[in-house]
């Protein structure tokens, strides 16, 4: 923000002191860098745009961006109008603090502008922000009237610089808002003994997405304001017609929904909205000879799109894919169920034989060694069926040019859609018999895939993943590092990966911090 300028400066030099001078040369400087950092400020948070993915930039990766100009900005703000505050109760001028000029700078509407930050910096901190989520919400909108006074303050002709990411941005929520407006047809949800839920929804055909993608989920039953993202695990071309992401029970937010699900007297229909997916526009996992992944808990989620991928070219192209080494951490057996996910839930047929994947799972805290752990969580996976309501319809893709006609699309032509996606799919409540609801998952240990991964699944009890000697291990010219999990974890694999003795380690990360 700008509360002064070059020609007060130059006033100043004949009627104050040396340090005087430099002090308000020094709050207009930091109103200056403050702008600038402003005028970026909005590229990051626009999910849907075009730009990031020229950059090779994703969504959830940008978010990190947008809090660090955030903080920079408020920081350079604060201290400009600081400045000017110290400024005028030395020199005798808090009546300028009241000034609202029509032309040139407003000081009243600077401060109205800097208060509005400030409420919204406070929000932004962790503890306030996963703790108390509405007061994050509520407070964050303050940004229309931080912007309407920032313009005020400066005038239109100095915040033109910041203009450009806010269109894009303002475009992007437009589109994001139409999508968020329709409910979507929840089919089905997978209840694992881990306290982990799988949410199948029905999506169109024609929507397409790659490994790694992120959805944000909204269930107004428990929250209407908090929307949540969530790493897909399905994939577009094996499950056409259904959409998959993995719900750990964690946050407040979480549990509500699990315990939603997992009550004998389970609810037969969920309302629900969201947002995306969003994800990279171009993944080229075959360009290494081994990928390694290293997950901990629910970090898997990530990897198990990628897995998918790769069977996907294997079956379909007969690509001769990566080798894969799954190293995960889970904390007890139960967490053992979530390595059902990784093989596709679908009636297309698939082979695994040609893809060669090897799995390393550490219990930690389970130091018991079960000869047979696998198949004993796999049944007591429980499926849950919804019915199906003519209001609902499945995902579709956000199309920039024609969302506005995709989205407010009538409920007559919705129904229509609605019904003939459920027609295809032909799973109702009524339908399923309680023998394949209850028997879901023994069922499915009866397929080659399900043996075969069992096959190549070797569990450690009691211990943790020694990275540094498992890595070293690894042959080869090009070996991919993935790593989702604990921050701990993804700075001893970075550690490992840039050490002299690990030329062909090639680290990438995959972050969960919003």
């Amino acid at each position: 923000m700008r509360l002064g300028g070059d020609d007060d400066v130059l006033v100043l030099s004949f009627l104050w002191g040396r340090w005087e001078r430099r002090l308000v040369k020094t709050a207009i400087r930091f109103g200056q860098v403050g702008n600038i950092c402003f005028a970026f400020l909005f590229y990051p948070v626009a999910r849907a745009s075009s730009l990031l993915p020229l950059l090779g930039l994703t969504s959830e990766r940008c978010i990190k961006y947008h809090i660090w100009l955030g903080h920079i900005t408020m920081t350079l703000f604060t201290l400009h109008g600081l400045c000017f505050i110290i400024f005028w109760a030395v020199t005798g001028q808090t009546s300028k603090m009241l000034e609202w000029k029509k032309v040139g700078i407003s000081k009243v509407a600077g401060e109205l502008s800097l208060l509005c930050g400030l409420f919204m910096w406070v929000a932004t901190i962790p503890r306030v922000r996963r703790k108390m989520f509405e007061f994050f919400f509520y407070t964050h909108h303050l940004y229309i009237f931080f912007i309407v006074f920032f313009i005020f303050h400066v005038g239109t002709h100095y915040a033109c610089i910041m203009l450009p990411g806010l269109y894009l941005f303002l475009v992007d929520r437009f589109l994001r808002f139409l999508q968020s407006r329709q409910q979507v047809s929840l089919v089905s949800a997978r209840v694992l003994p881990c306290e982990t839920i799988e949410l199948n929804f029905s999506k169109d055909h024609g929507l397409t997405y790659n490994p790694t993608s992120i959805m944000f989920i909204n269930v107004p039953s428990i929250s209407k304001l908090q929307w949540h993202p969530f790493t897909v695990t399905s994939h577009s071309n094996f499950e056409k017609e259904k959409l998959s992401v993995v719900i750990k029970s964690e946050g407040t937010w979480s549990k509500k929904l699990y315990q939603m699900l997992s009550t004998p007297s389970s609810i037969d229909h969920l309302n629900v909205s969201v947002e995306g997916p969003h994800g990279p526009t171009l993944t080229n996992y075959t360009r290494h000879d081994t990928l390694v992944m290293v997950s901990g808990g629910i970090g898997i989620t990530p990897f198990v799109s990628i897995i998918k991928e790769l069977i996907y070219m294997s079956t379909t192209f007969r690509y001769i894919t990566p080798k894969i080494i799954l190293i995960c951490a889970f904390k007890n057996t139960s967490c053992l169920s979530l390595l059902d996910l990784i093989l596709p839930n679908s009636c297309t047929p698939y082979d695994i034989s040609n893809t060669q994947i090897q799995i390393e799972a550490y219990i930690t805290r389970d130091k018991k060694p079960n000869p047979n752990p696998m198949p004993d969580n796999l049944i007591q996976i429980q499926s849950i069926w919804f019915k199906p309501n003519a209001d609902d319809a499945p995902i579709s893709a956000m199309l920039v040019i024609a969302a506005s006609a995709a989205f407010l699309w009538n409920n007559k032509q919705d129904a229509k859609k609605t019904k003939k996606i459920q027609n295809m799919e032909g799973h109702t409540p009524s339908e399923v018999s309680p023998d394949l609801k209850n028997n879901d998952a023994g069922r499915e240990l009866e397929s080659l895939p399900q043996q075969s991964l069992a096959q190549a699944t070797n569990v450690h009890y009691g211990a943790r993943p020694d990275l540094r000697r498992l890595l070293s291990e690894i042959k080869g010219s090009s070996v991919g590092v993935l790593v989702a999990g604990p921050m701990k974890m993804k700075q001893e694999v970075a550690a490992i990966c840039s050490s002299d003795l690990a030329e062909n380690l090639h680290f990438e990360s995959f972050s969960f911090g919003w």
